[in-house]
């Protein structure tokens, strides 16, 4: 029952939000609220092919199972229908917090939403309503007015009007784009060139980052192809192939080692073929590499390979074959256990001199007999081959290989983890240190000899270049792709002088992060030429050659500068279909030149008037401050961003920031419909309301890691928020009751001083876009110090003033993140004038970190004190096993709090060494080999036994330390910024209170009339004197009369620093407690 009710009671503060939403959303709308002066826009990238693939699938969808399509899985179970759908239900009471997702039993059985139209279902979409999706332009119209309503509930306060699609739907951003691609082409940064790019075969296109499915950011990696001719006659397998030239064709990184071959490597149970390159030639690789010679122009049929012969790696073993650069004539094919075949053409060169790989497998066929039996392996096919020395290396000598498998004590070809480390120890070192010692380059450095063998051998058609996907690359067509060698327009990033260009704009940039700035400087380091047209999808057509589109990463780069005027040109509609002041056709190259590039008034039917306003409006809002994106653009559409700002605009108008974030986790894992961890934003605004799913992914994490919006936090957001509202409406019912007039006591300044640093620190944060710190500082912080605050007065009570100076400051620092929540505290609770969103930054006094620091003091003081006092009262409670109970004491009353403010003694001296040998602007020390010196040297090595002293000096000298690194020099001064007793006497009421003595004192360790106080044990200050700073470590003693004695001792002490180096800004040690034999069981706390 009380689970019901606490659901209920759930809902009904959720509902309540929802409620705030819904009026202040209202509010805004009626009010027309002006925006900020602040450009805040929001457009619809729709340009690639996942739009235009999604909508063709559609269509063979209805072609071949009808409309509504009646697929073939799903005509057999239609008996078990309503169990299926009872036990979904019974699955999602469950688990709730899963979202469901509306699978068809099609898309159940494999887990996986098959077909397209089931997808659509998912959504929610009635059967007539997903036919419309046939045509791509349905999605256009459908989906990005869906996405604004969303947005606006979620609260995103943007210039709607300046809201565009883009793709050739919309003919002014059309335009915009095709002045852009025409003024690059004009500067000679558009080429059409041969060049390898990933390419997706079904798509009939290359396949940049934005159209694949996996594999992004992966790049072509080239290989040499050595061609290792199979001399005849051929064998029973081969036979087919007779009258043509037949080569085992390896790839390779390393052409310079080919000097060293003994033998060539294939996989016994590999599969092969025989294919076509040309009339004479044939290649033996995988069918995976030969569909990506197919599209690189070798294949006698262009992008069709053609097999002759399947083949088996077992086949293929003991071939005999004439290889380029071998010093042996005549080397075989052998078995190699190890081979990868989505790697390379599954065909490998062996030179066991420089390849750990290659000198294990060979040993393995030199020692094992057995081995070579296996495999039919012939003695005369291994035995005579011995290692050839080809390379010198440094620490490895001319045979590398074998020097560094003897150093790892490699066994086998099969220990893959020793060989990885072989191979990342010597082929680095190969190519930067070592040096040919055969061969026309012998001498040379390998890394001067490498591209002159690489040359010579294609120049003597003894290889061919091939590429492949570093790794595997999947289209969201569905299909693998591969390289092709394409004839297409290329954008040259990249280009020197283009390149120092970008290189000096991003130095100018805010990136907010070094890991931000480390992408971007890595990306600018590799990006090259970039294939910028696509043959299917949607987009802008190529002005110059309209068979091409301009792909989806290339269109989108100098978006930010069409935001400016777009409100101009499109009035407000963002398909550009409105009819407007300028018509398309009259957006120019010669307008967009004047508008954005500084150009000469253009001739135009544009009226002069707004001719100058769409100038004025793009000169005053660029350049951009700040854009924020995903952390995975960063290697292209940022970047190319940053390349076409540098070449299109002045500089004075370059970017001057990128904030870059991670992905977004859901409870920890990645989202995903398959697993049902899965929202969207229209659900989590159900779900949670707006301002909690805010809350949620405020509090969910900032940078570069990925962001974890977690159920629980936007559960407790909602919570958090309505409680405030409660608390607040109580408080200003209550007005009357509280302390009126200005603040003054030191709990007020104390929360004064809080608020003013929490403006500051808040203030701070917002500005970095780090707004879990932000949430920190404006909200958490900032509730415990009002809490703080209420039990500080105690009786006197809390100031009306300062009360409504914390929920007007509270509420203005959390309208970023729960604007809603705040407007409605705004007008509805403190009932002010105009709207929070419009209320602007709080003003602050200067923070006082010395009322801060004592105010810490002040409360560690108060909680060791209590703490001290439970245990002495618990562990009387207790007495040893055995032995009788102790009598009943009375309860202790008075409280003496004894306090020393200066270091002194060999606290002093090791302060004194530390602030000669503190650099106080890179707040570091100088070696401990000096501090060590001078403390020898300072008087307390004449007073005592340095070491004995040393092992007491170094815990606290290694605890100021690492104070002076994190606050600075004053962390090393003999006292603590504000006076101790000061504090402890100011608040007195409250020390009697929280302890709940009847009587507290705060008395000097060094005055006479305050030590006698103490009665007897008095010399306890002198055995253990008191240092600045509340207690960290005690230990408790009994007296030969039973009485109880607080005492820091110097083993507690080492202890308790080692203990605290860990903790933050963590206080020093000097508080001891006594219970002493006073009058009235006075409780002694010295301080």
């Amino acid at each position: 029952m009380s689970s019901n009710t606490d659901g209920a009671k759930s809902h009904a503060r959720r509902d309540l939000l929802l409620k705030i939403q819904s009026d202040a959303q209202t509010c805004w709308e009626e009010s027309k609220t002006p925006c900020s002066n602040v450009l805040l826009p929001f457009g619809f990238h729709c340009t690639g092919m996942p739009i235009k693939a999604s909508a063709d699938k559609l269509a063979r969808e209805i072609q071949l199972y009808g409309n509504p399509p009646v697929f073939p899985a799903a005509e057999d179970d239609s008996s078990a229908e309503v169990a299926e759908d009872s036990q979904a239900d019974q699955a999602a009471a469950v688990a709730p917090d899963k979202f469901k997702s509306k699978k068809s039993k099609a898309a159940a059985k494999t887990g996986l939403q098959k077909f397209q139209w089931e997808i659509m279902r998912g959504f929610g979409l009635s059967d007539e309503e997903i036919a419309k999706f046939q045509d791509p332009s349905h999605w256009l119209t459908y989906f990005p007015p869906l996405a604004k309503e969303d947005l606006k509930a979620f609260g995103l306060g943007c210039d709607w009007r300046r809201s565009f699609i883009t793709t050739d739907m919309n003919p002014y951003y059309d335009a915009f784009v095709r002045w852009q691609m025409r003024k690059l082409k004009k500067m000679g940064k558009i080429v059409k060139d041969m060049r390898y790019t990933i390419y997706s075969p079904l798509d009939g296109q290359p396949c940049a980052d934005h159209d694949r499915a996996t594999g992004e950011g992966v790049q072509p990696q080239e290989y040499v192809l050595i061609k290792m001719k199979v001399i005849p006659p051929f064998p029973p397998k081969l036979k087919a192939l007779e009258g043509k030239n037949v080569y085992l064709a390896a790839a390779t990184l390393r052409p310079e080692t080919m000097y060293g071959q003994t033998n060539c490597w294939v996989l016994p149970d590999g599969k092969y073929g025989a294919f076509e390159i040309n009339e004479t030639d044939v290649f033996i690789v995988t069918a995976r590499s030969a569909l990506n010679l197919a599209y690189q122009h070798l294949s006698r049929v262009p992008e069709k390979p053609t097999c002759l012969v399947e083949l088996a790696g077992n086949d293929l073993i003991g071939l005999p074959l004439r290889s380029p650069l071998s010093f042996n004539e005549i080397i075989y094919a052998l078995p190699m256990l190890t081979i990868l075949t989505d790697k390379g053409t599954g065909i490998v060169t062996s030179v066991p001199s420089d390849s750990p790989d290659d000198y294990m497998a060979l040993q393995d066929l030199i020692t094992k007999p057995a081995l070579r039996t296996k495999f039919g392996v012939k003695d005369e096919w291994v035995l005579p081959f011995n290692v050839i020395s080809i390379i010198n290396i440094p620490e490895f000598g001319d045979k590398s290989a074998e020097k560094v498998c003897l150093d790892l004590k490699i066994k086998s070809q099969n220990d893959k983890e020793k060989l990885a480390e072989a191979k990342r120890m010597t082929y680095l070192k190969g190519f930067t240190d070592g040096v040919m010692i055969v061969g026309e380059y012998d001498g040379r450095k390998v890394q001067e000899a490498k591209p002159l063998i690489k040359n010579k051998l294609l120049a003597e058609g003894s290889a061919v270049l091939y590429s492949e996907p570093e790794k595997k690359v999947m289209s969201r067509s569905g299909d693998e792709c591969v390289v092709a060698l394409t004839d297409q327009w290329y954008i040259t990033y990249g280009e020197t002088e283009w390149k120092q260009k970008a290189v000096k704009c991003l130095e100018n940039m805010n990136t907010f992060s070094a890991e931000t700035r480390n992408g971007f400087e890595h990306t600018l380091g590799w990006l090259n030429q970039w294939a910028c047209s696509r043959s299917f999808g949607l987009g802008t057509r190529i002005p110059w050659d309209e068979q091409f589109l301009v792909e989806s990463l290339s269109d989108s780069t100098l978006y930010m500068a069409y935001y400016t005027i777009a409100h101009l040109l499109q009035n407000g509609n963002m398909y550009g279909q409105e009819v407007s002041s300028v018509k398309p056709e009259e957006m120019t190259d010669e307008v967009w030149e004047h508008v954005f590039c500084d150009g000469p008034a253009p001739k135009s039917d544009i009226s002069p008037a707004l001719l100058s306003r769409m100038k004025q409006e793009f000169e005053y809002w660029y350049p951009f401050d700040i854009r924020v994106s995903g952390k995975d653009l960063i290697q292209n559409h940022l970047t190319f961003s940053i390349y076409n700002h540098t070449a299109l605009v002045p500089e004075h108008h370059w970017p001057r920031g990128f904030r870059c974030n991670g992905h977004l986790m859901l409870n920890s894992e990645k989202m995903s419909k398959s697993t049902g961890n899965f929202r969207t934003l229209r659900q989590a605004i159900e779900e949670f309301s707006s301002d909690a799913t805010r809350f949620a992914l405020a509090d969910a994490g900032d940078g570069m890691d990925d962001a974890n919006f977690v159920f629980e936090t936007a559960n407790a957001a909602i919570l958090r928020l309505t409680k405030e509202i409660a608390w607040m409406e109580e408080v200003v019912a209550a007005e009357s009751s509280l302390r009126s007039g200005p603040p003054s006591t030191y709990a007020d300044n104390v929360f004064a001083n809080e608020i003013n640093i929490a403006v500051k620190e808040t203030e701070k944060s917002y500005n970095n876009f780090m707004f879990r710190d932000a949430l920190k500082s404006g909200f958490y912080d900032l509730q415990l110090a009002r809490d703080e605050y209420r039990l500080s007065c105690g009786s006197a009570g809390m100031n009306r003033e300062l009360l409504g100076r914390f929920m007007e400051v509270q509420t203005r620092l959390i309208t970023p993140i729960c604007p809603h929540y705040a407007e409605h505290v705004w007008q509805k609770i403190l009932k002010k004038e105009g709207f929070a969103i419009k209320a602007g930054w709080p003003v602050a006094g200067t923070p006082d970190p010395t009322l801060r620091s004592a105010n810490k003091y002040l409360q560690d003081s108060i909680v060791l004190m209590r703490k001290l006092l439970q245990k002495q009262e618990s562990g009387s409670k207790k007495p040893k096993k055995g032995a009788a109970p102790p009598p009943a004491e009375s309860k202790l009353t008075v409280g003496l709090i004894y306090v020393n403010e200066h270091y002194d003694g060999w606290k002093e001296q090791c302060l004194r060494v530390l602030q000669s040998n503190f650099d106080s602007q890179a707040r570091s020390f100088a070696p401990d080999e000096e501090i060590n010196e001078a403390l020898k040297n300072c008087f307390i090595d004449r007073e005592t036994n340095f070491k004995q002293v040393q092992k007491l000096c170094m815990p606290f000298i290694r605890f100021k330390k690492d104070e002076a690194r994190n606050v600075g020099p004053q962390a090393l001064n003999l006292k603590l910024p504000f006076g101790e007793i000061d504090v402890l006497e100011e608040n007195l009421e409250l020390i009697r209170r929280q302890l709940g003595l009847e009587h507290v004192e705060v008395l000097s360790a060094f005055d006479g009339a305050a030590r006698a106080k103490a009665g007897r044990h008095a010399p306890v200050l002198d055995k253990n004197p008191p240092s600045p700073g509340p207690e960290c470590g005690m230990r408790l003693e009994v007296n030969e009369l039973g009485v109880q004695l607080w005492v820091l001792s110097d083993f507690t002490f080492r202890k308790s620093i080692q203990h605290m180096q860990s903790r933050e800004n963590n206080p020093e040690c000097g508080m001891r407690l006594e219970v002493s034999e006073l009058p009235n069981n006075s409780l002694s706390v010295p301080g």
